[in-house]
């Protein structure tokens, strides 16, 4: 692949921005109309989606699968793009949604979703950047509930909502109460950060008391440990010591494996957002082999 000049770089730097700021522009419109709809009087004696069906069970896959740099790699390079998802699907029955943290879904795109799936895919919604990074949680409770909207669309098909901090959030006592007393609880949220300093006995005694469950991660300068707080038990797989690039070995995999054999959860989310080079999908897959080895519970 030839290296782009300094000119090029910046420019496709600049286009990258632009369209940034547009999906941003659009999040809070696009919230408006989802507010609408979730509150219209036909919905008005909707029933909140069961739980129960995912319950109990392993669930592994990727964080995001339309990529195109795995085509050739993951993806056959003879087939066209509108083939991806159900070549994703024949090896993974659930997937980790990242589009939704940049763009807020329309109702369309939630029933595009359906559409495509298997009636047995489950799928985990990264939270709109709207609500975590622009607004911080501060006045977010009808976003967050027009948000949750989505698992209303999704019914059984729908996993985890994932809320990601960015790294400058550092742990306080009114952060920490201020996140936790917007979450919807009649959804699964996991609350993924992003600085050590969540990590301590006051946060994990906080989301035990709220059913809420902290995100464990495989990340550089996040501590190396998984955290439970729940029935569930979550892991978000960045890389070791790069972000979105590394090859996780069979050695790195199974100490994970004995975390999450130990822990005992009753249901266990792992996704790997390790995209490039397409190392995501080949680890996911030998994460799923090696639980399958270790437990009675099969994968889903």
């Amino acid at each position: 692949m030839t290296a782009l000049s300094a000119e090029e770089f910046a420019d496709r730097r600049a286009r990258r921005q632009e369209r940034r700021q547009k999906q941003r522009d659009a999040n809070a419109a696009r919230a408006c109309k989802m507010h609408q709809a979730r509150i219209a009087p036909e919905r008005s004696a909707r029933v909140s989606p069961a739980l129960d069906r995912v319950a109990g069970r392993i669930y592994v896959g990727c964080s995001g699968w339309y990529y195109w740099h795995w085509k050739g790699q993951f993806y056959p390079a003879d087939i066209p793009s509108s083939q991806w998802f159900s070549t994703y699907q024949d090896h993974f029955k659930t997937v980790e949604l990242n589009a939704p943290f940049y763009s807020w879904p329309t109702i369309g795109a939630v029933k595009t979703w359906l559409r495509q799936a298997d009636p047995a895919f489950v799928y985990t919604v990264k939270v709109c950047e709207l609500i975590t990074h622009i607004k911080r949680f501060e006045d977010t409770e009808t976003l967050i509930e027009d948000f949750g909207y989505i698992a209303d669309l999704l019914g059984p098909q729908m996993g985890c909502f994932l809320f990601q901090l960015p790294p400058s959030v550092h742990y306080s006592a009114e952060m920490l109460e201020r996140i936790l007393s917007r979450l919807d609880k009649r959804h699964r949220n996991v609350v993924e950060f992003r600085h050590k300093s969540w990590w301590n006995e006051e946060v994990t005694d906080a989301f035990k008391a709220a059913g809420a469950i902290f995100c464990s991660c495989s990340g550089p300068r996040l501590p190396d440990k998984l955290v439970q707080t729940a029935e569930d038990i979550y892991v978000r797989f960045h890389g070791v010591d790069q972000w979105y690039r590394h090859d996780y070995s069979d050695a790195e995999l199974r100490v994970w494996v004995e975390r999450i054999k130990q822990s005992e959860a009753k249901t266990v989310w792992a996704y790997f957002n390790n995209d490039r080079e397409g190392n995501a999908t080949k680890n996911a897959k030998r994460l799923s082999q090696l639980l399958n080895e270790d437990t009675r519970r099969l994968p889903a």
